[in-house]
C-alpha cells in the first residue's frame, strides 16, 4: 500500500525579494500584490509617482511587507539604472511594460519597431542580463516576463507588440535552459483580455474604428472568450506566484497562456 503525503501549496518565498516592474496598476500591481501575500519584499516600478506610492502604502498596510519604489521608466537606459540600484539583490524579477499603440502595418517606420522592441523585449532582456548572474551565484531565482498570447496567436492591430514579444520570447527560450542548473528559473506568463487600462485603450480603438460603443465592444469579445468574460489582475497574479514559487523550479522556458480559454489549440 502506498502512502500519499498532502503536499502543502504554500509557495515557500517567505521573506524573499522581488522587483516588480510596471506594478502600479493593472497586471503588475496584481502580481505585486499576490508576492506581497506570500511574504515577499518588493521593489515597485512604475513611472507615475502618485498610483506608485498609492500602491505601496496599500499593500504594506495589507500584507506587512517591505515595500520601495522607484519612479522611473523602465524602457530607458537612465531608467533601468534607477530601479537597478534602488533593487539590491533580488531573488524575483516580474518584467512587465506598457504595450505599444495599435495601428495598421502600412503605418509604421523604423523608429516605431525600435520603440516596441526597447519597450517589449530589450527592457526585460537587460533587466535579465543585471540581474541574473547574481540569482545564479546565489543558487535560486525566478524571472517571470509579462508577454501576450499575441506571441501564441498575432494579433492584426497590434503589429509592434507581436513582433517585439516574438523577439523576447526567442531570448528567453535560449538563456532559461542555460541557467536552469543554477536554480533559475525562466519563464513567461501570457495574458489574454484582462480588465485592465490596457484592455479599456484596445476597446476604444476598436470602437473608434467600428462605431460601437466601446461597452458593446467589450461585450461582444468576452463573448468571444470561453471563460466568457475577461480576466482580472487577482488572478493574473495569483499564476504569477506560483511560477514564482518553490514548486515551479522545474518549469523552466514555458509560455503559459492565461487568456480563458481564447487560443484555440490541442497543444
Amino acid at each position: 500500500m502506498v502512502l500519499l503525503e498532502v503536499i502543502s501549496l504554500k509557495m515557500g518565498i517567505k521573506g524573499r525579494r522581488a522587483l516588480i516592474c510596471a506594478g502600479s496598476k493593472g497586471l503588475g500591481r496584481g502580481c505585486a500584490e499576490a508576492l506581497a501575500a506570500e511574504g515577499v519584499h518588493l521593489v515597485l516600478n512604475a513611472r507615475g509617482h502618485e498610483a506608485l506610492e498609492s500602491t505601496a502604502t496599500a499593500i504594506r498596510e495589507a500584507y506587512g511587507v517591505e515595500v520601495s519604489t522607484v519612479a522611473a521608466d523602465v524602457t530607458t537606459p537612465s531608467g533601468r539604472e534607477a530601479i537597478l540600484a534602488g533593487s539590491g539583490d533580488l531573488d524575483i524579477l516580474v518584467n512587465n511594460a506598457g504595450g505599444p499603440p495599435p495601428g495598421n502595418w502600412r503605418d509604421w517606420d523604423r523608429d516605431a519597431f525600435i520603440a516596441a522592441f526597447d519597450a517589449n523585449a530589450y527592457a526585460a532582456i537587460a533587466l535579465m542580463q543585471a540581474t541574473v548572474p547574481g540569482m545564479c551565484e546565489r543558487g535560486w531565482g525566478r524571472v517571470v516576463n509579462i508577454t501576450s498570447v499575441s506571441v501564441k496567436q498575432p494579433i492584426g492591430v497590434l503589429g509592434l507588440s507581436n513582433t517585439a514579444r516574438a523577439a523576447l520570447t526567442g531570448f528567453v527560450a535560449g538563456i532559461a535552459r542555460d541557467v536552469a542548473k543554477q536554480g533559475v528559473a525562466i519563464n513567461n506568463l501570457l495574458p489574454g483580455l484582462h480588465a485592465t487600462d490596457r484592455t479599456v485603450g484596445l476597446d476604444t480603438y476598436e470602437a473608434s474604428l467600428t462605431g460601437e460603443s466601446k461597452e458593446a465592444v467589450a461585450a461582444r469579445r468576452c463573448a468571444a472568450i470561453p471563460a466568457g468574460r475577461y480576466g482580472t489582475a487577482d488572478e493574473f497574479g495569483a499564476t504569477c506566484a506560483f511560477i514564482c514559487s518553490e514548486h515551479a523550479g522545474f518549469m523552466v522556458g514555458q509560455n503559459i497562456l492565461l487568456d480563458g480559454g481564447g487560443f484555440n489549440s490541442t497543444l
